[in-house]
């Protein structure tokens, strides 16, 4: 069999969720044959990992300014980007120009003008790109998607999406550089993009309008201030004051976090435990969002990074009935601890309740994985032997592009205060 070649930019937190699956499970179908990062400490602590914990060969290494290089040495079928979100679209481009496929994490991209370029390069090229959509193929989201395309509420009228971020993984963005706008989109784009893929991938249309309303409201020093602190830090290694704080993140007392970032900083001036009430944080951290859909279907949205459990709640009204769903995930800090461990269930419930008949509790299965189950499905879906899908789970740049899309015109909307037409902001050329 032929290996199918792999490389990856981008050797941070998310890099080893795809590294590792190629190193372990996928040996017989895939290599991973080169690692890219501005950082080249980060970059040989990954390629440590692959060889001290997944017995894997080690893979030749380049810096940021050698990506092409890599690209022309290798020759890999398949580019993985998990790299600072606004870089995405600079090594996605490059690569499908190269003839490359890409593998992206998501977001695709941060902003409108980024996400034309992409749709642009594709057609251009006629390479592929994925976005890997995990939440997706979490058994319960899959047969949320089911049960509304069987027709069991009829034609889905509105949806109501309630998500919360606790103390722990919630404030993990405030920390580090998600926290500025410009890397990330705000957590509108960077997190919202997987809720906002959902509801298209459940309700099978695309958002029209937006309006949306935000703030930052509990993080950053004016609230900290406001609320009676008197005692900061800038970071949490190190700091006495940060012993006595709840939110801090020391990176000296984990080992991993200590390898990739505290050992890193050296080189380009990272600060991965940045404290959550400091200064220079850009993003809201709570959020409302009404979304209209081509299918007229309304959306109610809402995210808040500072709850006191971690999950969410969505209610489906249709015309013959409505659909429940609440999921408690368990708490993590990205690459704090093990991968299956992000955004596993603690536990969750499917209820139906048709408009004439008695309401009634839906069993799905249970499956082992990251996000809620789904970490493992999708990996096979893109390293593995993928079988055919009825749901499509398969996410393209479209898709990518549908779901940034959402929280891109959320966040023109905060801006100005006026509803936002999704179709004004890229155009699709197929």
């Amino acid at each position: 069999m032929t290996l199918k070649k792999y490389v990856l930019v981008g050797t941070g937190g998310r890099a080893e969720f795809f590294y590792g699956a190629i190193a372990n499970t996928y040996r017989e179908t895939s290599e991973l044959v080169g690692l890219c990062d501005i950082n080249s400490t980060r970059a040989r602590h990954a390629n440590q990992l692959l060889q001290d914990k997944y017995n894997y060969h080690a893979v030749d290494l380049y810096t940021a300014d050698q990506f092409e290089q890599m690209i022309h040495d290798k020759q890999p079928d398949v580019v993985i980007v998990t790299s600072v979100d606004r870089t995405h679209h600079r090594y996605i481009i490059k690569a499908l120009e190269l003839g490359c496929d890409v593998i992206t994490e998501k977001p695709m991209t941060v902003d409108e003008h980024k996400c034309q370029e992409i749709i642009d390069a594709v057609e251009r090229t006629g390479q592929k790109v994925r976005v890997t959509f995990n939440y997706r193929y979490a058994p319960h989201h899959t047969k949320a998607r089911e049960l509304i395309a069987d027709g069991t509420i009829g034609d889905v009228t509105s949806v109501h999406f309630e998500w919360l971020l606790n103390t722990e993984h919630g404030a993990d963005y405030f920390r580090r550089w998600h926290r500025d706008k410009r890397n990330s989109g705000g957590l509108l784009v960077h997190k919202s993009t997987h809720h906002f893929d959902l509801v298209n991938f459940w309700i099978g249309s695309q958002p029209d309008t937006v309006f949306a309303m935000g703030d930052l409201l509990f993080y950053g020093r004016e609230n900290a201030e406001e609320r009676g602190e008197t005692h900061f830090y800038a970071r949490s290694t190190g700091s006495e004051v940060a012993k006595n704080d709840p939110f801090a993140l020391p990176l000296d007392t984990n080992p991993n976090l200590k390898a990739m970032y505290l050992d890193a900083e050296h080189e380009d001036g990272y600060i991965r435990d940045q404290s959550v009430f400091g200064d220079g944080i850009n993003i809201e951290d709570t959020m409302s969002v009404v979304v209209r859909y081509k299918n007229k279907a309304m959306l109610t949205y809402s995210l808040n990074a500072y709850m006191p459990w971690e999950g969410y709640r969505i209610a489906f009204n249709g015309t013959k009935g409505r659909i429940e769903m609440e999921v408690v995930e368990k708490s993590y800090v990205n690459a704090g601890g093990e991968k299956a461990d992000e955004g596993a269930l603690k536990r969750k419930t499917i209820k139906v309740f048709p408009m004439f008949a008695e309401a009634y509790e839906v069993e799905v299965e249970e499956k082992e994985g990251g996000h809620g189950g789904g970490d493992p499905v999708l990996l096979n879906d893109l390293f593995g032997d993928p079988v055919e899908d009825p749901f499509h789970r398969a996410a393209d740049h479209v898709d990518g592009a549908r779901s940034i899309l959402t929280g891109i015109a959320a966040n023109q909307s905060i801006r100005t205060g006026l509803p936002v037409k999704i179709d004004g902001l890229v155009h699709f050329n197929q």
